[in-house]
């Protein structure tokens, strides 16, 4: 049964962690501070990432980053790459879910914009720290929602003649695991960073705030039965960061029924996010989109 205290010792390793001041993010970095990483909070509001790194014990910093920016992510990335010549460890955790049809600055829908080609844009300008460290890797974030009426739609991929927030919640989920797939693909010829993919299963944390209350009223009705917390949560995302038997294009996720709840462990994606022709149309789409060439 593989829990926290399974980290192997992370002295001397870096670790970006997008979205670390709260939920899911928060206990990915304190647990991989506490156990001697050197970690980064990647966060919207620095205020709240000071706030959370006063809380957590090791060698802690925060750096601003807005995903809905891809200015704000350049600016993260020069950055990170002034302060630091290696990077062993990118954590894309940040996330939205369900908001109500918006936009990012760059005219992306909010949730694919955030959740995909924000971090699909930070990874790429991150790669040269990671790619000479051996034994690096990227740990991307998907959901069980991947599942839910999940598509790639080529055709309307912000969402500008019709809008269905749940919909575009699972399109930006299998986008993160096509994204996975694809650069674990890209990665192994180099042979010193891997791609691996996590969920949390359903966690309690604020990322539902903008379910449908349809959906919303019975989650917070049935929490304490069908959930888990924030710790548990992000077990799946620090054995894909963490455990030495991990290994590049794995996806990991609670071992429980449905992987609602349970012990992080190897699960399997949806068929459709194993599409290698999707996922290489969605690489160049999103290269397009972000003006981020990834140099392999």
């Amino acid at each position: 049964m593989w829990t926290e205290e399974n980290i192997p010792d992370q002295s001397g390793r870096v670790a970006v962690v997008t979205g670390a001041n709260t939920g899911l993010g928060f206990e990915t970095a304190r647990a991989l501070a506490g156990r001697g990483a050197s970690v980064v909070l990647a966060v919207r509001d620095i205020e709240k990432g000071k706030r959370a790194a006063s809380r957590m014990t090791g060698d802690v910093s925060v750096q601003a980053l807005d995903l809905t920016s891809l200015d704000s992510v350049r600016a993260a990335a020069e950055s990170l790459r002034a302060a630091h010549p290696r990077i062993d460890l990118l954590i894309n955790n940040a996330g939205v879910m369900y908001t109500p049809k918006q936009t990012t600055r760059d005219g992306f829908e909010m949730q694919f914009g955030t959740n995909h080609l924000g971090h699909f844009a930070l990874t790429g300008l991150l790669l040269d720290r990671l790619l000479p460290v051996q034994g690096s890797r990227v740990v991307t974030v998907s959901s069980v929602g991947h599942r839910i009426r999940a598509a790639i739609h080529f055709d309307d991929l912000q969402w500008e003649r019709s809008y269905g927030r749940v919909a575009a919640y699972g399109q930006s989920k299998l986008a993160n695991l096509m994204f996975t797939y694809e650069l674990q693909r890209r990665l192994a010829a180099h042979g010193t960073t891997v791609a691996v993919a996590a969920h949390p299963g359903m966690s309690n944390t604020e990322l539902a705030r903008n379910a449908p209350a349809l959906v919303r009223l019975p989650l917070t009705w049935l929490a304490p039965v069908i959930t888990q917390n924030s710790a548990n949560g992000a077990l799946p995302s620090l054995r894909a960061a963490t455990d030495p038997a991990v290994l590049g294009g794995q996806y990991y996720g609670p071992d429980g029924i449905g992987e609602v709840r349970g012990r992080p462990h190897p699960v399997t994606s949806s068929p459709e996010s194993y599409d290698v022709s999707v996922q290489r149309r969605l690489w160049a789409v999103s290269e397009e989109l972000t003006g981020v060439t990834y140099a392999m």
